[in-house]
Order: structure tokens, then C-alpha cells, then sequence
């Protein structure tokens, strides 16, 4: 029983960790007031970019690197139509997913990267004494370094919206974009910065999936992962904490599949694939309860353009 839950959550570990990025930066983004629907286009251009950029550097941090840039360059253009243009942002977030989707598709078969074996990828790197500890040890510390990593921005993206005045900024741009101006805080400035954030997580998140967990690229393997993070975000009260443990839990019910069908189930494998989707919208249908709607609000301005000329 214990090796079935330690290998239950590591692989939810493996699963989890890219939802973890990306909602990270969403989580961002949202504070800030600008919701980005286009996090699986960036996913799928970010895993794209890293393992081509991997193949041919023969690099993993130049994969890593051009995954990220490739994620910023998306949320850029996401920036400039929300930020500047007042654009649509549901519109313009759709837009940037079907753009994503597509060109990522058209690059991987004009490069020849659709299902070509990866010549690097991330393996594991065991920390001494900490693995040791029964089932979590193995779990937590016998990963490789983008999970290390994902641990480490939770923390600090935490820290900056809770305890730094960098965060404050953010937090108040979101929830009272005037007030926040007439404060001395640029509004424009802390919005772009905070979508360029989550482009790169985003691009990161995608990486990982193509030079860690399942190395190589083939076309939409993000699978609606930067979907299931934006309903992340929304369980976990735009928190990082409770999101990342949404992202654990998702990633446990998306391993399970294999894991129950190792030991022999009878079960059929369709059902066991769908639990994790299932969870996904009871996590938006309690989100719409009134009970959790009195504890947990979005942010104020989320979704809606700031005009600096139509403050009061």
C-alpha cells in the first residue's frame, strides 16, 4: 500500500507541476487585473520552442530559456491589445490560444519535431537524507530540477504578493486601478510586467512537459492544462498556496489511471481519464456557491481596462 501512494503522488508530483507554473503566473497576471485566457497557446508554444531550442543547442537551459521568451512574446502581444488598446481581454486571450495552437503545430511539422526522439531531457536528482523519509521523501526530493524550481517560485511568488510592497502594488492595481494611480503607482507598467510574468511561467510550464515529463513534442500535448490552471486559479481564492494543491490533487486523479491500472482494475480507463476534468468543474461549480463566493472574491477590476483620463 505504501508503494502504490508513493508512487500515486509522485506521479501526481510529475503531473501537478506544470499546472503549478502556469497558475503561478495567472495568479499574477489576475492581481494585477488582466485575466489571459491564452495560457494553453503559450503552454504549447513554450513546449514546442524548449525542445527544438534543447535539439538543436543541445542545451537544456537554452530549451528552457527560448520556451520562457517564446511565452513572453505571446503575453506581450496580449499586453499591448489589453493594456494599451483596451481590448477585449476574453477576445484577446482566445485569440492568442488559437494562435498558439496553430503555430506551434505549423513549426513542429516544418522543423521535423512531431514525435523525434529527444536528445535531452531532465532526470531526477535525488537530495541526500531528505528522500530517505518514507513515501514523502521519494515523492518530494527524487525529482528533477523544473519541480525544485516550481517549489521555489510558489514560495516567491507568495512572498511577493503578501509580504513585499511590490506585491501590495500589484494587489491594489487590481482591486482599484484609480486609487492605485492617484497612490504614484504606474497602473500600465505593473499590468505589463505582471502579464510578462505569466507569459514566461507559462512557456516554462510548457517545457517542462516536452523536455521533462514526457520528452519530445507532438501537437496540443499541453491537453488542456492551461485551461484546468485557470480554474486553478479560481479554487485556490487567487492564492498560491491553495492553487498548488489544487494542481497536486489534479495531477494525483490524472495519475491514477495508470496507477490503478497497474495493479489490475476493472474499472474502464475512459472513466478513470475523466476524474480529473470532472474535478476540474466541481471546482468551478463550487466556486459559483454562495458560501464560497462570501469567502472568496476575485479581484475587483479583474477583466475591465483602465483609462487613465475617466478616473474620478
Amino acid at each position: 500500500m505504501l508503494d502504490f501512494l508513493t508512487l500515486l503522488l509522485t506521479a501526481g508530483i510529475d503531473q501537478g507541476t506544470p499546472l503549478i507554473l502556469v497558475a503561478l503566473g495567472e495568479i499574477l497576471c489576475e492581481r494585477s487585473g488582466v485575466l489571459n485566457l491564452g495560457l494553453e497557446g503559450m503552454m504549447l508554444l513554450g513546449a514546442f520552442s524548449g525542445f527544438w531550442a534543447a535539439q538543436v543547442s543541445g542545451s537544456l537551459l537554452v530549451g528552457c530559456l527560448a520556451a520562457v521568451a517564446s511565452g513572453v512574446l505571446l503575453s506581450l502581444i496580449h499586453a499591448v491589445l489589453t493594456v494599451n488598446l483596451r481590448a477585449n481581454q476574453i477576445v484577446s486571450g482566445l485569440a492568442l490560444t488559437i494562435f498558439g495552437l496553430g503555430l506551434s503545430s505549423f513549426l513542429g511539422e516544418k522543423t521535423g519535431m512531431v514525435m523525434a526522439p529527444a536528445a535531452k531531457s531532465f532526470g531526477p536528482v535525488v537530495v541526500p537524507v531528505l528522500s530517505r523519509i518514507p513515501v514523502l521523501g521519494r515523492a518530494l526530493f527524487s525529482q528533477d530540477l523544473l519541480v525544485y524550481l516550481a517549489y521555489l517560485f510558489l514560495i516567491l511568488v507568495w512572498f511577493l504578493l503578501q509580504r513585499t510592497r511590490t506585491g501590495l502594488n500589484i494587489r491594489s492595481v487590481g482591486e482599484n486601478p484609480a486609487a492605485a494611480d492617484v497612490m504614484g503607482v504606474n497602473v500600465a507598467l505593473t499590468r505589463y510586467l505582471c502579464v510578462l510574468a505569466g507569459g514566461a511561467f507559462a512557456g516554462l510550464g510548457g517545457a517542462y512537459l516536452s523536455l521533462s515529463l514526457t520528452p519530445g513534442w507532438k501537437e496540443q500535448m499541453a491537453s488542456g492544462r492551461g485551461w484546468v490552471a485557470i480554474a486553478l486559479v479560481i479554487f485556490g481564492n487567487w492564492g498560491p498556496g491553495r492553487a498548488a494543491l489544487g494542481a497536486l490533487l489534479f495531477g494525483s486523479l490524472y495519475a491514477l489511471d495508470s496507477a490503478i491500472q497497474a495493479r489490475g482494475t476493472v474499472l474502464p480507463t475512459q472513466f478513470l481519464q475523466m476524474l480529473p476534468y470532472l474535478a476540474t468543474i466541481a471546482f468551478l461549480v463550487l466556486a459559483r456557491t454562495r458560501f464560497y463566493r462570501k469567502t472568496h472574491a476575485a479581484p475587483e477590476a479583474l477583466g475591465k481596462p483602465y483609462l487613465r483620463e475617466a478616473k474620478e
